[in-house]
């Protein structure tokens, strides 16, 4: 700790107070840091920084709750790895739930028929249309204009955290919609066979 302060207790009563010039030499000391860490844990900086950003974000609407005894740097990267397990668990939730479309779509295909595939392409599309606009938004970029998350984030200025909480959401409206039957979200991924879907 640099004589900006007393010592760590001194520091962390200021960052209470919501002292500005403790949080701008809180990011001086650790945001570096612990970016290069949190790129060590999910290979990724885009995502490495947004999870930085959320741990530093969170810690800072919660700063009265501080501990004034903690290590911040050791309640920092805590926070970080924390942040880092929820966001794999969110990415590899909604994967595995995507697997499995992909998996079914040759199956539904080969079983069901045009005329009823077009019924339940009505049905889907029907859905989308009333899911909450950036909800709605969010999944038309993923699912029919085939962009990445990262490109969705800066086509919104979003963060891509941001982006797949969106597609989590719409992903959830949806299986309560159309009631979990699987064969109706097996067209989710069908992009190239959705109807225009009017914003």
């Amino acid at each position: 700790m640099k004589k900006l302060f007393n010592n760590q207790k001194d520091f962390i009563k200021h960052l209470k107070k919501g002292d500005d010039f403790a949080y701008s030499h809180l990011l001086d000391l650790h945001y570096k840091e612990l970016c290069d860490y949190a790129t060590s844990l999910a290979r990724d900086d885009f995502k490495s920084e947004d999870i930085v950003q959320n741990v530093i974000v969170r810690m800072w609407n919660k700063r009265e709750k501080l501990n004034t005894d903690i290590s911040i740097k050791n309640y920092l990267y805590k926070s970080v790895y924390n942040e880092f397990i929820d966001q794999y668990r969110k990415d590899l939730s909604v994967s595995i739930l995507e697997r499995k479309y992909i998996e079914g779509i040759d199956y539904f295909i080969e079983n069901e028929g045009d005329s009823k595939a077009r019924r339940l392409m009505e049905i889907v599309t029907k859905e989308i249309k009333q899911l909450p606009k950036k909800c709605k938004e969010t999944f038309l970029l993923s699912k029919k204009s085939g962009l990445s998350y990262k490109e969705i984030a800066d086509f919104q200025n979003l963060s891509v955290n941001t982006v797949e909480n969106q597609m989590t959401k719409a992903l959830s409206i949806l299986r309560k919609k159309l009631k979990n039957n699987m064969k109706f979200l097996l067209f989710l991924l069908l992009e190239n066979k959705t109807n225009e879907i009017k914003k």
